[in-house]
Order: structure tokens, then C-alpha cells, then sequence
């Protein structure tokens, strides 16, 4: 696919829209209920090229948890960090990384840059810059020229976390991203938060999962994530422990916990999927969804949700799955959101709705 070349005189100038500081205590609130991150490892995410990872490798960048610490510990090349860090000294204006998204292709909403634990040795300034197309091998090269401004350049300071909203939301879409580091340094974390633009199969009677992250699935909001968050349960795959789960605290007496997804696209609920993989003294005991239709955000007690599996016994480590034997109110119905309760707290690896399109 042909991609438009910009000088790099040109590239100084261009914004693809108005930038928003968003402080560290507020990066969760401000893009985790309607965005995902379109570059997290586990979406299936890859570093192309980059132009040094002399002390820690660019792969890191995409890590989903939070960065960690050893000090005191030393590799062949020096302190270890769990980040990028490139070389001193670069010759270059900046170092970079390119990578492609883990999702067909995605609108950004905002950049998250987490220097935490490079003090003295983070990057100064980043900027990032994206572009669409399919040939990895022409754009991961130095000399690809068809790269624009997502987030024009900016400063970072040490061992914390960075985030910055686009104000002004468009509908350009990116395959992939290229992370600028002015003039070298190291990063922690790179996330860069939108919506996945999918290919949706052609004909409206072909089965898919609508709720699945790649296909612009989105865990809204949910009643508690302590030990592992809401978006892991849109993610592909069944995992690689309880970590990439979401796992709620313990609680006594009479309760539920409940996640709220909304499907990437409205649809005709064929399936549902609850999977438990890695939950074995801490699945839960029961698991029950509703549906409904929102235009807007619907909180957990709104009045148009309407149940479509009703309350089933949940076992460890095991894919439940429910289909038109067990599922009500689904035949004919098109639903725009769902909510998976689990009775009364507990993990859950992935949540499947398997159906056909109806919008």
C-alpha cells in the first residue's frame, strides 16, 4: 500500500490535533473506559526495528505491568533495567523504535511515555509519529519517509509516569507507530491508548467474537480489579497465568462483581465463552451476563439490562461455554453491550460473545 512521503522539515510542523496534559493520577480514568492499548504485548504487538537498545531492550516498551526494579543487579552490558535505554552520546538528532500495532489497524486518544526507575538516564523528550500500511519490511526501515505526527515532541522527567490526550479526535488510522526519543535515554513503558478500527467479516451472517479486543471490543467499567484488571478478559489467547486475568478481592457474605463491556460491534448473540484458565482455588462460584442496548455508558444497575445467561455453576481452569441450549433472550435480539457478573468475586481469564453483526 502506497504511503504518502513527508519531508522532515515538514514533519516539524504538523499536529494531527491539540495536546492535553493528563496527570499521572489520572491516566486510568481518562482512557481505560472506552480505549485499550493498541500496543500491549499480549494483543500480539510487534517491535520492528529500532536504532540502539544498547542497555535494556525495546521489547520491554510494550510490557502490559508495571515496571520493576533490581538494583544492584548487573548484565554484560550494565545495570539492569526493566525498559529501552539506548547508548550515550547518539550522533542523531533522536533514537527510535518502530512497531506494529496489535490490532488490524487503530484511532489514537492519547500516549502514555513511563519513565519510572531511569533517573539521570531517561529520555528527555519523546514524540511519536504513525503511519498505514502493510509492508512491515519498507517501514521498519531507517529510510521509510511516509511517517506523520501523532504527538508533536515532548518533555519528560524522570522515574514517573507521562500522558498526554489528543484534544482533537480524527478519523486517520494507524498500522503503525514510531516512538522518538530525544536525543537518547531510557523508557519504561510506552502505551498508546485508541480504538481498533477491525476487519469485520463481509458477509453479516459469519460468526465472530464481538466482544474481542482486536475487533474493538472495549471493557468499559467494572465493580473491582484488585489483583488483575478488566481489559485482560478481551484479550487473545487463553493467557500465560493469573496474572493477564481479571481477579477480584476476596470478600464475605452476600456479593457479586461484575465487569461492563461493549461489544465492538452491535450483534446477534450466538455464544458466550467464560474461561477460567490459571483460576484454580479462586474461580468463581457462579457466573451469570446480561445485555442491553446503550447509546451511552450504562452503569451495572441500569435499568435496560436484560439477562441472557442466567446463573451456572463455574469450575477451575476450564472454557464454560453456553450456547442456544442455555442462552435467553438472544434469538432475534441485537445488543450493544454486555455485562459478565461473577457470584461473588473471583477470576476470570477471557470473555467470549461469539455472534453476527446487526448494525
Amino acid at each position: 500500500m502506497a504511503v504518502q512521503s513527508i519531508g522532515p522539515e515538514t514533519l516539524k510542523y504538523i499536529a494531527t490535533s491539540k495536546v492535553r496534559s493528563i496527570a499521572a493520577d489520572k491516566i486510568e480514568a481518562t482512557f481505560r473506559s472506552r480505549c485499550i492499548d493498541l500496543i500491549s504485548k499480549p494483543l500480539g504487538t510487534q517491535i520492528l526495528s529500532f536504532s540502539d537498545e544498547w542497555f535494556a531492550a525495546a521489547e520491554n516498551l510494550t510490557t502490559p505491568t508495571p515496571p520493576v526494579r533490581k538494583p544492584g543487579v548487573f548484565v554484560h552490558s550494565g545495570a539492569w533495567y526493566d525498559g529501552w535505554e539506548t547508548r550515550r552520546h547518539n550522533p542523531e538528532p533522536f533514537d527510535w523504535v518502530v512497531i506494529r500495532l496489535g490490532v488490524a489497524s487503530g484511532k489514537v486518544e492519547g500516549v502514555e511515555i513511563d519513565t519510572t526507575f531511569f533517573n539521570g538516564n531517561h529520555a528527555p523528550e519523546i514524540a511519536v509519529e504513525g503511519c498505514f500500511g502493510s509492508n512491515d519490511e519498507e517501514i521498519k526501515h531507517p529510510s521509510f519517509k511516509g511517517w506523520e505526527t501523532i504527538l508533536e515532541k515532548q518533555d519528560c522527567g524522570p522515574s514517573q509516569r507521562h500522558a498526554w490526550a489528543l484534544e482533537k479526535i480524527t478519523d486517520k488510522a494507524y498500522t503503525h507507530v514510531r516512538l522518538l526519543m530525544f536525543p537518547d535515554g531510557g523508557i519504561a513503558r510506552f502505551r498508546l491508548y485508541g480504538v481498533a478500527v477491525p476487519v469485520f467479516p463481509q458477509s453479516i451472517d459469519d460468526v465472530f467474537d464481538l466482544a474481542a479486543a482486536v475487533n474493538g471490543g472495549v471493557a468499559v467499567s467494572c465493580s473491582d480489579q484488585h489483583f488483575g484488571t478488566k481489559d485482560n478478559i478481551l484479550l487473545p489467547g487463553r493467557g500465560k497465568d493469573m496474572g493477564d486475568g481479571w481477579e477480584t478481592k476476596r470478600t464475605r457474605g452476600e456479593h457479586v462483581d461484575w465487569a461492563i463491556v461493549k461489544l465492538g460491534m452491535s450483534g446477534e448473540v450466538d455464544k458466550i465463552v467464560i474461561d477460567t484458565a490459571h483460576f484454580r482455588g479462586n474461580f468463581p462460584q457462579k457466573v451469570q451476563v446480561f445485555a442491553g442496548t446503550f447509546e451511552t455508558e450504562p452503569s451495572s444497575r441500569d435499568s435496560g439490562w436484560i439477562e441472557v445467561l442466567s446463573p451456572q455453576n463455574a469450575g477451575p481452569d476450564k472454557e464454560h461455554k453456553y450456547g442456544e441450549n442455555v442462552l435467553q433472550n438472544v434469538k432475534g435480539s441485537v445488543y450493544s453491550h454486555m455485562k459478565l457478573v461473577i457470584i461473588p468475586d473471583g477470576g476470570v481469564k477471557r470473555f467470549r460473545v461469539f455472534g453476527r453483526r446487526r448494525a
